[in-house]
């Protein structure tokens, strides 16, 4: 594990947690082997370092969990630490209240700029970079947004009921729904924005087949990446390699009917079978001939389902699938504006590979019996699947245009 140099107190903190390829097993961790570098703090945060290290270390095997859980805890930590001067078991409501009203306003010289690096290597040892800001915005002031909202409270939330198993805590300050209410807000069809229209996935899915065409020993992957997150709703993080789960092509499995099934490891470790429709079965036979391999996988197969380009073994890193299909975006984008479609093809610079396992769901439940996606989906109650439901916002605008606002008051003779 990474630790960081010390800072004065009047300056942003350095990053505390490594990734998780250079994180070492915190529970062999000597406590000794960090003091040096938490810098100006209060007596007991060396004690709050190891307990947030064992913590995130039971995320290892999840790269966005990970990144996620890592990013809220570190801000929390550094004010803590820099801003408080407060340990972790002494936090009350009313601090975590300030420690909020901090992340929705930070302070300039905790802002960055740009996403960098949160580590350099210098003469062969990796250090904080100096250029890392907890913070990032590209525009002129920083706005945390609902959603990142949610995330901080979500995070923090699990983070303190895991102080108070270990007994580093007595009491969770995120628990209390006033507070949350203070910052919270709920928005009808939240989800609906978080997915791509009918229009825009023809377009992705036609980009993918043409960037497969024209480059197929690199796009034939990206082609089945892109479909697989779209018609099995997978998560990104079912299709990289780690520690916890290793996705194979034989986890494509046919049963005695003959009738095919992917099976994976999702969020919370929860093993699915999602059925696979003829389409997909065909992108994967496709993706499969483009391998050199034979169309359809045997029993066991053991080849990575998503391999590297430069060698056999597969891919690791969340971060290369997230390049490929905002490639595959940007392609799309461009095909909409050369058929005239400027204005609709903004939201593909914005959208994120997990919209299209939202469109993915979005598209089925209008079709499929919602507990076929919802089991698909890998959702734990049917009613995570209904906030699928929605109309297309084109329909629901049309049938208000001609709304009059005048009541229709009949006419009667004289």
């Amino acid at each position: 594990m990474t630790a960081p140099s010390s800072a004065p107190s009047n300056l942003p903190p350095q990053p505390f947690f490594d990734s998780i390829d250079f994180m070492q097993n915190p529970f062999r961790f000597h406590l000794q082997d960090v003091s040096q570098w938490l810098g100006e703090s209060p007596p007991a945060a060396l004690a709050d370092f190891q307990i947030a290290s064992q913590f995130l270390f039971h995320y290892r095997g999840s790269p966005d969990t990970f990144n996620t859980y890592r990013r809220e805890i570190e801000h929390f930590l550094g004010w803590c630490w820099i801003i408080r001067r407060t340990p972790l078991s002494q936090i009350s409501q009313l601090d975590f209240e300030a420690y909020v009203d901090f992340a929705r306003h930070p302070p300039k010289d905790w802002i960055g700029r740009s996403i960098v690096r949160r580590f350099i290597v210098l003469e062969n040892i990796r250090i904080p970079n100096p250029d890392w800001r907890p913070y990032v915005t590209t525009s002129c002031e920083y706005s945390l947004s609902q959603s990142s909202l949610r995330s901080l409270f979500a995070v923090l939330s699990s983070f303190f009921n895991f102080l108070i198993q270990e007994n580093h805590a007595t009491a969770n300050p995120t628990s209390r729904a006033r507070l949350k209410s203070r910052y919270l807000r709920s928005r009808q069809e939240q989800r609906q924005n978080r997915r791509l229209s009918k229009l825009q996935w023809d377009f992705v899915i036609k980009a993918a087949t043409t960037m497969a065409a024209e480059n197929p020993y690199k796009h034939e992957r990206t082609l089945f990446i892109i479909s697989a997150l779209f018609a099995m709703y997978l998560r990104i993080s079912e299709l990289v390699d780690t520690p916890l789960w290793r996705p194979l092509m034989g986890h494509f499995q046919r049963d005695q009917d003959g009738k095919w099934w992917f099976f994976t490891v999702g969020k919370g470790n929860k093993e699915r079978e999602i059925a696979v429709s003829d389409e997909m079965l065909d992108a994967l036979k496709r993706y499969r001939i483009s391998r050199g391999l034979g169309p359809l996988p045997s029993h066991g197969e053991s080849v990575p389902l998503i391999h590297k380009l430069n060698s056999s073994g597969a891919v690791t890193s969340s971060r290369h699938i997230r390049h490929l299909v905002q490639e595959c975006f940007d392609r799309a984008a461009l095909l909409m504006v050369e058929n005239g479609l400027h204005q609709k093809s903004e939201r593909l610079a914005v959208a994120t590979v997990h919209w299209l396992r939202h469109t993915g769901i979005s598209e089925d439940v209008k079709h499929r019996p919602c507990e076929h996606v919802r089991d698909d989906a890998g959702h734990s109650s049917i009613a995570t699947t209904d906030l699928y439901i929605d109309v297309e916002r084109s329909e629901r605008h049309a049938s208000a245009r001609n709304k009059s606002l005048y009541a229709q008051v009949a006419t009667h003779p004289k």
